[in-house]
């Protein structure tokens, strides 16, 4: 027999532990794990000395913009960062232009991804104005439903719990989760309207338009709204002690709860946020230090499920704007995710076991994602080579990204992303995209 590929001389992450195998895939799958000696002939073989394989990394929270926002990313420019920083399924985000919030928009959206994307990608939906469309997004193949409750982004009114228990109830019918931005949105708009009245516009103001207060109020009002409903709610970007504790005890209790936190969280603080101001606005914002300390206890003992990036390119203009109620929220994160958790490595003990957790096995799990997530037979062949001994300083001046900004620029790292294979096609090499426009797959709710 002659498979497609063969990746010679690989140390490899296989079942908790690192070995020394070789890697034969055929038609996108992993057919054979084991010795050089005990591979097929391929039509191609490619060395992987001094490399560690890891199964492709897998981002749940990205932002892809296109179609009425492709002047701050493309599915082509979002994928390229994507296989550049070492992930080979990303999710995309629904607040776009048009919101994907129905089979139509989800449809369309989809038949455009597929003439650009270079990776996997999968999409979110908000949720319809009518609630008897869950079921034919579902159909259409969404893998998720977003709720975004700081201000109202589809067709669902997140300040009546009534509607949101329904929501919840039929999406629960489904199967795919709901991920949620718990940040309550009365909390937010009154403390705005008080700070706008008073001219304040500064960093300091923002953060106190979003207290930890926010936070906490949105994940107990979801957690009450979705009780005795079967949904699995996946709280995104949480950021406060408080609001990790609120998840871990529902876990705790037996509830279908996880949540995800972001690179931004775990290395950056308000401190950061109201020395650099405007190009750290996001949404939750930046914590205290005692925050971002529980956020890391939280990844130790496993309350943390997932780490995702929150990729949200902006022009250079919407981050610039004189007043920060005006700023654009959110920074690109993509290319830089995998380098930073690598680097944490030395600096916080962080285990490879507990990267390949965050960034495939438990979002592959959490999202459905068949042959996702594990190096394994039969599995996808999705895979990421590193250079562990790489060290570089990050410019976000070369990122594949639209958004040529980075909180950051000129940070030391170590540990590179070299290769990524999507379904066993080489689509990154050194930093270059070696793939073409559509080479990607646009992937399905029970895709096999």
């Amino acid at each position: 027999m002659i498979v497609d590929l063969v990746l010679r001389n690989a140390k490899a992450y296989l079942k908790n532990e690192i070995v020394d195998c070789s890697i034969a895939i055929e038609q996108g799958r992993i057919l054979k794990i084991g010795k050089e000696t005990q591979m097929p002939n391929a039509d191609e073989r490619i060395n992987l000395t001094n490399l560690l394989i890891l199964p492709g990394l897998i981002d749940v929270h990205v932002h892809l913009r296109d179609e009425g926002k492709a002047h701050k990313e493309e599915f082509y420019s979002g994928t390229a960062a994507a296989a550049s920083g070492g992930f080979t399924t990303v999710l995309d985000m629904p607040n776009n232009d048009p919101v994907t919030m129905s089979p139509e928009t989800l449809r369309n959206r989809m038949r455009i991804a597929e003439r650009k994307v270079l990776v996997n990608v999968g999409f979110y939906s908000e949720f319809p104005v009518n609630l008897n469309q869950i079921e034919p997004i579902v159909e259409e193949g969404a893998l998720a439903f977003k709720l975004f409750m700081a201000h109202q982004v589809g067709g669902l009114d997140v300040n009546n719990d009534d509607a949101l228990h329904e929501a919840f109830k039929r999406v629960g019918d489904t199967g795919v989760p709901v991920a949620v931005h718990a940040e309550d949105e009365e909390t937010i708009s009154m403390k705005e309207r008080v700070l706008k009245m008073s001219k304040q516009d500064d960093p300091k103001a923002f953060l106190m338009a979003h207290p930890e207060e926010a936070e906490v109020k949105a994940a107990n009002r979801v957690l009450k709204t979705s009780a005795e409903t079967k949904v699995h709610v996946h709280f995104s970007h949480v950021s406060t002690k408080a609001g990790l504790n609120t998840v871990a005890d529902a876990k705790k209790s037996g509830r279908k709860v996880t949540c995800e936190v972001t690179p931004n969280h775990l290395l950056l603080s308000r401190v950061d946020f109201e020395r650099t101001g405007a190009l750290l606005a996001m949404m939750p914002p930046l914590r205290n230090n005692t925050d971002v300390e529980a956020l890391w206890e939280g990844i130790t003992n496993g309350s943390v499920d997932v780490v995702g990036s929150d990729h949200a390119p902006h022009t250079l203009e919407e981050k610039s704007a004189s007043s920060i109620w005006s700023v654009k929220v959110g920074v690109p994160g993509l290319e830089t995710t995998l380098p930073l958790m690598l680097t944490m490595m030395q600096k916080r003990g962080l285990t490879i076991a507990t990267l390949v957790r965050l960034l495939s096995e438990k979002p592959a799990e959490i999202f459905n994602l068949n042959g996702r997530g594990k190096l394994e037979h039969g599995a996808k062949a999705d895979i990421v080579a590193l250079d562990l001994k790489a060290r570089f300083k990050i410019d976000s001046s070369r990122f594949h990204s639209k958004a040529k900004y980075s909180p950051y620029d000129g940070w030391e790292v170590q540990g590179k992303p070299v290769k990524t294979f999507v379904k066993g096609h080489l689509v990154m090499e050194d930093g270059e995209i070696t793939a073409k426009p559509g080479s990607g797959n646009v992937i399905r709710r029970d895709e096999e």
